[in-house]
């Protein structure tokens, strides 16, 4: 996709830092399940704990802070309240939601012909993963085939800290020809109760429909 920033030259990702419980359970996922490199691993001044950095490639890296004192995560703040069971709480509309300020998930860009395979090795390498999401604009965003429409397909999974990452592949750039807008007004604290309603109303919606299946 084309640099479409005219104020800054951003070149994309340098790292990322994240907070782990157990850096050495870190390592292993990073490691040994997706294949990446320890390239800098430190312990910080004072006591405050450590900080590793796993090369994504493209020199790109996501890093870890291990803190010796830090609070336990809590679904629904730290990360996304669904993010107990991939398999079954990430179908759920509402599971997708964490806290103000929260890093709701992380996601690494991957060929989108390899989803499915890449999917499989996960599964076979012990790590619960969600069914293939294809990425569109029909009222759900969303369909369990890719068609003329899907923009990005993704599987979801987490890591040892519950952390949500995502492998996502690109299927085509945004367009208007496709549909895609950036006209969506953006939402303020005014909004919460226009928005919670129509959140009750699809809720109120879905139940009647099931409950006629």
């Amino acid at each position: 996709m084309q640099n479409t920033n005219s104020e800054f030259k951003i070149m994309g990702l340098n790292h990322v830092a994240l907070v782990c419980k157990d850096m050495e359970r870190t390592v292993v996922f990073y490691t040994n399940v997706l294949g990446m490199k320890l390239v800098k691993a430190f312990d910080l001044p004072a006591g405050l704990g450590q900080h590793f950095f796993f090369d994504m490639g493209e020199g790109e890296c996501i890093a870890f802070f291990w803190f010796s004192e830090a609070a336990d995560r809590q679904p629904g703040l730290s990360n996304p309240r669904g993010s107990l069971d991939m398999a079954v709480d990430f179908g759920d509309p509402a599971s997708l939601v964490s806290s103000h300020g929260s890093m709701n998930h992380f996601a690494f860009n991957v060929p989108a012909e390899n989803i499915e395979a890449y999917r499989q090795k996960l599964i076979e390498k012990g790590v619960q993963v969600s069914p293939v999401i294809h990425h569109d604009n029909s009222p759900m965003q969303a369909s369990d085939q890719v068609n003329d429409q899907t923009f990005v397909s993704s599987i979801y999974f987490q890591d040892p800290d519950g952390i949500v990452l995502e492998f996502a592949g690109w299927h085509r750039e945004f367009s208007t020809l496709y549909g895609d807008t950036a006209d969506c007004q953006p939402a303020t604290p005014k909004d919460v109760e226009k928005y919670r309603a129509a959140g009750r109303a699809f809720a109120m919606s879905m139940a009647a429909a099931n409950a006629g299946a």
